[in-house]
């Protein structure tokens, strides 16, 4: 029971590694992943120095709340392509598992086919998001702010920031498309 209990414990500790199908590409992803998840513990940080500043001192800020949003929304976006590069992503495991390796080389080509497919309209419809966000009707670059009274262009930041975070995705899953075509079945 205690080398089940150890086995456990020392396979939540360790750190994903991206797929071998997501190739140099999904290790890139999976090593700037630490990246955000610092930003995650920055927030926390932020969040207790708000906290400390309202009520110990009678100072609220007028930057953290909106600065902790944002920076918990790039890692909610950056955690898609993590999941994809790590290929934890949702996937019906009752079946899946249950399939021989030919067939369920054949469904890891249609599953990132069609997620290829889903990214790129995502991305199409981003980008539409990103031209009202980041530019004037009359064609000035000016990114769309919060509207508070700090007013960043946290929104406009996010908004580009999904648009390319949806571009990596696609091509996360062309390169699992191409390395599950090349792949043998057995």
């Amino acid at each position: 029971m205690s080398d089940i209990i150890d086995e456990t414990l020392a396979n939540h500790n360790k750190t994903p590694e991206a797929a071998p199908e997501a190739g140099a590409f999904g290790r890139a992803v999976n090593a700037v992943g630490v990246l955000f998840a610092i930003g995650i513990l920055a927030s926390a940080a932020l969040l207790m120095y708000e906290v400390v500043l309202r009520y110990a001192f009678n100072a609220p800020t007028k930057w953290v709340h909106e600065t902790v949003v944002f920076l918990s929304a790039i890692a909610f976006v950056y955690g898609g392509l993590y999941a994809a590069a790590i290929d934890k992503h949702i996937r019906v495991v009752i079946f899946y598992d249950r399939m021989s390796e030919g067939l369920r080389r054949l469904f890891d080509v249609g599953i990132s086919v069609i997620c290829l497919v889903a990214s790129v309209f995502f991305a199409w419809a981003a980008w539409l998001s990103v031209k009202r966000a980041a530019w004037t009707p009359q064609g000035e670059f000016r990114l769309e702010t919060s509207g508070s009274a700090w007013n960043p262009a946290y929104p406009g930041l996010l908004k580009i920031f999904l648009l390319v975070i949806l571009i990596l995705l696609a091509i996360q899953f062309a390169i699992f498309t191409v390395n599950y075509l090349r792949k043998k079945a057995d």
